[in-house]
């Protein structure tokens, strides 16, 4: 590789982390690390990562700089008679404490992190998230309705939507606020991932596992099934919009009128049925 090639793909590096479009919640090309955080969980997951990095480059030029040193200092022709020492106790110490030590700092915020992710104690909205072969049915528990998303075709897609992330029906969440999430599956498992919300959480039948998350800002973000569940495993997009909590109540009015109960009614039959009892002598 010579050294314009080098000095290209340095400076597309560069331009891909300082690129507003970097910051949307869906993969771009070119792109290095993780998308933009849009939830406070994933906020901890990038600053954990990021602290977990530098001790790794510590660590890494540490064991170089002690290689390199071993290399000069013991090699052939500075000591053409090899030590016949084989053990130093305060050393042996040393080497087992250092790392249990850097072990304990990274294991502490760590498992902060973990139940930080793990649930949320007073939310606004509780969210059923429910896996098939092959898409995702959502059940707004608070407000009794439910629907189904499913991939749009890339012969359906309108300009502008990503392919292989659009989905026909979008789960509309609150920005702003907490957000319970249950998830299980039907069939096999599955797993709702969405990494701008720093969520990837398996969807197992005869389980609900649950996790929760707080969109920062309204936007759009994408996600996939990250468990691999079958032959259009790679056709399960993820698609959700983060509105004002305003606009979500007015979608959510909307939807009560479109989409069908949690006990598989239609609002349309329902009304129906009350019309003709009302009619009846």
């Amino acid at each position: 590789m010579n050294r314009s090639v080098l000095a290209w793909t340095a400076i597309l590096a560069v331009l891909t982390l300082l690129v507003p479009e970097a910051m949307a919640g869906e993969p771009q090309p070119w792109a290095i690390g993780y998308q933009h955080a849009a939830s406070p969980t994933m906020e901890r997951i990038t600053s954990l990562a990021t602290f977990i990095n530098g001790v790794i480059v510590c660590i890494t030029l540490l064991v170089s700089g002690l290689l390199a040193y071993a290399c000069w200092r013991f090699s052939a022709k500075r000591n053409p008679k090899p030590a016949t020492w084989s053990h130093n106790t305060p050393l042996e110490i040393v080497w087992t404490a250092v790392p249990a030590v850097i072990l304990l700092l990274i294991a502490i915020p760590s498992f902060r992190l973990l139940y930080f992710m793990d649930r949320v104690q007073d939310a606004d909205l509780t969210l059923k998230i429910v896996g098939h072969q092959w898409y995702w049915t959502y059940e707004y528990q608070d407000h009794d309705f439910k629907f189904d998303s499913n991939l749009v075709t890339e012969d359906s897609l309108k300009a502008g939507q990503p392919r292989l992330l659009t989905a026909d029906n979008v789960l509309v969440v609150p920005a702003g606020v907490p957000i319970r999430l249950q998830m299980t599956a039907d069939d096999v498992i599955h797993s709702w991932a969405v990494p701008a919300f720093g969520i990837k959480t398996d969807a197992v039948p005869g389980r609900l596992n649950e996790t929760w998350v707080q969109v920062n800002e309204s936007g759009t973000y994408y996600g996939q099934c990250s468990q691999l569940c079958g032959v259009n495993h790679g056709f399960m997009p993820i698609h959700v919009k983060a509105v004002p909590k305003e606009e979500f109540a007015a979608w959510v009015a909307e939807a009560k009128k479109t989409y069908a109960h949690l006990d598989g009614t239609r609002p349309d039959v329902a009304v129906a049925l009350a019309n003709t009892k009302e009619s009846r002598p």
